[in-house]
């Protein structure tokens, strides 16, 4: 190896190697075993050793905010996201806030030089709208310094892109549960399901991935998954009307289970696959539940997000406190499950709630073009960029560790 030192000849005094070999044994014997790890989260060190928790930290405005790293030109942009070309009054002062973490930094991610580091790299996201939200914005971040792109869709993909020159392919996945579900209907011949009094709803195999997503392990280096918001949606799943009915090796789990045990069902058996078909030196991230911002009711209750302004942290707490049970506490209700599930897993948690709790100015509310507040998504330029400032960090310092 280049750099090797020479061998000295000089004999070295025995008692100080002896103490130093001993206090090296003790060392070794009281450190954490790796098999002993948790699910791995991000109170990391960064390159000089000091440990940072990036969840811990205040937005701050910046008086003379850089250009934004992309505009409403992108055209991968979904058009109720575009908060510029839809003309909500606060589009542009969305890209004035910067993230600032308590203990370290966070800065904006160099787009040219992840492109240069992450060559030859396919990255997935698979989930829900909200994590093709994150990936647009990787997407329309990346296209403004090389637009020489290939658009494909690799590995069952919903949609995806390779930078030709960096031969780097990031793609989304479509998935609302992870798991394959599809319209359940009574059978007139009879089943355990039918004897119980059920007619219709929605199967759920706890234990089959959603086809979109299915082979995307065995493609991609890198994945970011995420799931939660179907899970709590009455109005695609009514308990009554249409519930989740869930199957495990084909059959149906009798007694019916609630759907934040399928919850756990799915998270568990989806991790195991996954862990299984990922290719070696892959990395896998699960990112934590984007939180919601509806004031004054929910979607479907004339609930609205009308705010210019990040919340401040007392409001935080009066709104997605689980004490306080309100419209919005399905963010932290659904991290308690990930958490839970992810322990003792080789997932990294890509943990973006807290966050995202303070910008209730940040959704296109009533500018998405429908007929009600979208409070849920996110506009484009804005919040999700720092999603993705998050996880480059975190890549940097996996890539730094290794």
């Amino acid at each position: 190896m280049a750099g090797r030192e020479q061998q000295h000849t000089k004999k070295v005094p025995l008692f100080p190697f002896l103490s130093l070999l001993c206090f090296a044994s003790i060392f070794l014997l009281l450190s954490p075993s790796p098999s002993h790890s948790h699910y791995r989260t991000f109170q990391t060190r960064t390159p000089d050793s000091t440990p940072c928790d990036y969840s811990d930290g205040s937005w701050i405005h910046l008086p003379d905010p850089k250009p934004a790293r992309y505009d409403a030109t992108c055209k991968e942009i979904f058009k109720g996201w575009n908060c510029i070309s839809n003309n909500k009054s606060n589009a542009f002062d969305l890209t004035t806030w910067r993230w600032k973490p308590r203990t370290c930094d966070l800065p904006p991610f160099d787009p040219l030089a992840f492109l240069h580091k992450f060559r030859d790299t396919n990255i997935g996201f698979v989930g829900d709208s909200l994590n093709r939200n994150m990936f647009v914005s990787l997407f329309c971040t990346l296209k403004r310094v090389s637009s020489e792109v290939k658009k494909w869709r690799p590995a069952g993909a919903d949609r995806g892109f390779t930078f030709l020159r960096y031969n780097l392919t990031i793609a989304y996945h479509r998935t609302n549960l992870l798991a394959r579900y599809g319209r359940w209907s009574a059978n007139a011949d009879g089943g355990a399901l039918e004897s119980l009094g059920y007619r219709e709803g929605f199967r759920v195999d706890i234990d089959v991935p959603e086809g979109t997503w299915a082979e995307a392990p065995a493609f991609h280096d890198i994945l970011i998954f995420n799931t939660g918001h179907w899970w709590w949606a009455p109005s695609k799943f009514d308990p009554v009307k249409s519930p989740m009915l869930f199957f495990e090796k084909g059959e149906p789990i009798i007694p019916p289970i609630p759907p934040h045990v399928g919850l756990d069902m799915v998270l568990k058996h989806m991790v195991l696959f996954v862990e299984k078909r990922l290719q070696p030196g892959a990395i896998k991230f699960f990112r934590t539940q984007s939180p919601r911002h509806f004031e004054g009711g929910d979607w479907d209750q004339g609930g609205s997000c009308q705010r210019l302004q990040p919340l401040l942290p007392e409001q935080v707490e009066e709104i997605f406190s689980l004490k306080n049970n309100g419209t919005n506490v399905e963010a932290r209700l659904v991290n308690e499950h990930l958490y839970k599930a992810l322990k003792g897993s080789g997932f990294h948690i890509l943990d973006i709630t807290r966050m995202s709790e303070f910008r209730a100015d940040a959704h296109p509310s009533t500018s998405g073009g429908k007929k009600h507040d979208d409070c849920m998504h996110w506009c484009l330029p804005g919040i999700t960029d720092t999603w993705n400032d998050l996880l480059i960090e975190h890549l940097n310092n996996i890539k730094f560790r290794d």
